[in-house]
């Protein structure tokens, strides 16, 4: 486990919230323990790059949310939790104050489907969407690798949830050796400098890497294989990946330390118990919500005097 991170100010956004720690001091310095490290001002970093964060003190298999009631005490917790989640999201919704962009990283079969299934499951489709990130088009190629993301950034009262994100691209093409490592740390500026823009004009940056381990990533994926129902959602590229493990966890740890801010921290999850996943993002997420003081906005004095006949 890494040495809890202390809180740090927070950056100018919408209402001057920083709404990334919990009032209870507990859950706020569990939260820390999951994060890597303190958020770092992007621009007031040494000319050195920061170094990478260590994975291998993150335990995937650890369940801190976790009461300890067991895996249906957890189960209903998320339920709970979920239709709490929505009832923010209806306010979220009708304040119109702020924007919400959740980011769901992870290497394949890390759970990122099954989160949006058990912690946004339950939100009515008014001004909740998800997009999921593919390879990008010949059209997205012509334009700055960023360009595909900011045209589906939530708008005003809107939740957003990525599945993949702009971090693929200091991914992919670092595994692969598409980009030399120059290009690799002027993607980690541009990235902070993207988040931190979207921040300071009123969107909330929330940033989940599930972190599963290698054999519980091997299970997965053969169930994938075993299970004809489950055929789709193998690709025989999945198997390229996952030999290239370790360089993903090397590129992981690097954007990890380089793109933690105050702005737009991240949370690492322990992603090999599903419930358990769902019930530290849920949780973490109500915290988000929760600290934004949300109202419905006043109604027109003149609605007290009408009758529906």
């Amino acid at each position: 486990m890494s040495t809890p991170s202390q809180p740090v100010q927070p950056s100018p956004s919408a209402e001057n919230v920083y709404p990334f720690e919990s009032k209870h001091k507990t859950l706020r310095k569990l939260w820390q323990q999951w994060q890597p490290g303190v958020p770092r001002d992007s621009r007031q970093l040494d000319a050195d790059a920061p170094p990478s964060v260590e994975l291998a003190g993150f335990e995937p298999g650890a369940k801190p949310f976790s009461a300890g009631q067991g895996k249906q005490h957890d189960k209903d917790s998320v339920s709970a939790l979920a239709r709490e989640l929505d009832g923010l999201q209806n306010i979220f919704y009708a304040d119109r104050r702020f924007k919400l962009l959740v980011i769901l990283q992870g290497m394949d079969a890390a759970g990122k489907d099954g989160t949006l299934r058990g912690v946004f499951g339950q939100m009515t489709p008014l001004g909740v969407h998800t997009v999921g990130w593919k390879a990008p088009t010949d059209a997205e190629k012509a334009h700055d690798y960023l360009w595909r993301i900011h045209q589906q950034v939530p708008g005003a009262g809107e939740i957003v949830v990525f599945n993949r994100s702009q971090y693929e691209d200091v991914l992919v093409p670092v595994v692969n050796g598409w980009i030399t490592p120059e290009q690799q740390a002027q993607r980690y500026a541009q990235i902070n400098d993207f988040e931190r823009m979207l921040s300071e004009n009123g969107t909330l940056v929330v940033k989940f890497m599930l972190h599963i381990s290698k054999d519980e990533q091997r299970q997965r994926l053969q169930e994938r294989l075993d299970d004809p129902c489950k055929h789709w959602k193998f690709d025989e590229s999945d198997l390229k990946v996952r030999a290239q493990w370790d360089e993903y966890q090397q590129a992981y740890e690097k954007l990890l330390a380089a793109t933690h801010t105050p702005w737009a921290p991240w949370t690492i999850v322990p992603a090999d118990s599903k419930t358990h996943r769902n019930l530290m993002i849920a949780t973490l997420l109500r915290e988000v919500l929760g600290n934004l003081e949300l109202q419905y906005p006043a109604g027109s004095p003149a609605l007290e005097k009408i009758q529906v006949k």
